[in-house]
């Protein structure tokens, strides 16, 4: 699956069952089901799933829990606009199920 069909499945409300829990997390929030995808890996203390919490925090604007959960996938604050950090973690996780 590439980011085209990603999007497409996103529009179409279509949650292929196949991908990883990070993806599935930015898919509910690509429908704009932000709780539904924040309960996908609120419990999860991996780095790639604190990556995507990171990143959720960061949307619901909740900057101090955000970073918390960037340091602890060893990141810090990606200074791009929201839609380009979805994109980013997207086509990342993507590439890692390939």
């Amino acid at each position: 699956m590439d980011i085209v069909v990603f999007r497409e499945s996103v529009k179409a409300g279509n949650l292929p069952e196949e991908m990883g829990l990070e993806l599935q997390s930015l898919h509910m929030d690509g429908q704009g089901d932000w709780e539904a995808a924040h309960g996908l890996i609120d419990y999860r203390r991996d780095p790639d799933s604190s990556r995507v919490h990171a990143y959720l925090h960061r949307k619901e604007g909740d900057l101090a829990n955000a970073d918390f959960w960037y340091d602890r996938a060893g990141k810090s604050r990606p200074d791009v606009s929201l839609e380009e950090e979805w994109e980013k973690l997207v086509e990342q996780f993507l590439l890692r199920e390939a």
